[in-house]
């Protein structure tokens, strides 16, 4: 029988009822994982913030600062891309507490072995369980389809990630200015492409909110609309172009594998 593939569960150290829901649901279904401790953002000193996080960047690509909360939640993933390169892992899936099953993961398991490591980047849930227009997919097996939206979905409450991937995420936020979720969707920047395995097996929680991300009411979060809408023009034309070559290069996996 072939090893369970690693699941990285990030979970706040004060989060006991998010980790014993957790444990219940993935045990439910013999799914082992290890727990991530997760960054908790207001704990952090200036000097650790400014490791990784830059408002200079943060001015010149994204319309408002970010929260101690969003600051901690990236901190955490780029934990759990170290994990898998540290551990020199084909892939793995990381998960955020905040997701219930709504399928078999051992299923979701056998269609990711499909893949074959030549996809980087696999969304296997949706922020807030949102929809988004298709732009193209195609089978992956019997149980479930290869797909690319006309923008990757936001959200990180799971996805999978190669050891390539996990690499180049790594690399890419050495420096970062952006949340998490929003610098996984450019993928013209990362070159990290994102597609999604759909149906989603795994659903955000929506009785929990995101405790390692979520902006605290304390916060002051200044948005500037004009800069948004330009920002929002050249994401668009860049994403346009981009994900053509995504789709290009899931025809060709198509194509090698019968599909």
């Amino acid at each position: 029988m072939k090893e369970q593939p690693k699941i990285f569960l990030i979970n706040l150290k004060n989060s006991t009822e998010r980790l014993e829901k957790s444990t219940e649901r993935l045990g439910s279904q013999n799914v082992d994982f290890e727990r991530i401790d997760a960054v908790h953002g207001k704990s952090l000193s200036e000097d650790e913030v400014a490791a990784h996080y830059s408002a200079e960047m943060n001015s010149d690509k994204f319309y408002r600062p970010l929260s101690r909360g969003e600051i901690g939640c990236y901190f955490s993933h780029r934990k759990a891309w170290q994990r898998i390169v540290a551990q020199k892992l084909d892939y793995a899936t990381v998960m955020e507490g905040d997701f219930r099953l709504v399928g078999e993961l051992t299923q979701v398991f056998e269609a990711l072995e499909t893949l074959n490591g030549q996809w980087d980047l696999v969304k296997l849930a949706a922020y807030n369980n949102r929809e988004r227009p298709i732009r193209y997919k195609t089978p992956c097996n019997s149980h479930f389809d290869l797909v690319i939206h006309n923008k990757a979905m936001t959200g990180c409450c799971a996805q999978a990630i190669t050891y390539a991937g996990a690499q180049k995420l790594l690399a890419f936020s050495e420096q970062f200015g952006r949340p998490v979720d929003t610098d996984i969707q450019h993928i013209w920047e990362t070159g990290v492409p994102a597609v999604s395995l759909m149906p989603y097996y795994i659903e955000q929680d929506l009785e929990f909110d995101s405790d390692i991300s979520q902006i605290a009411k304390g916060d002051t979060i200044k948005k500037k609309f004009l800069k948004r809408k330009k920002q929002q023009i050249i994401e668009k034309l860049n994403n346009r172009s981009a994900t053509s070559q995504v789709i290009k290069q899931l025809q060709s996996w198509a194509l090698s594998h019968n599909v």
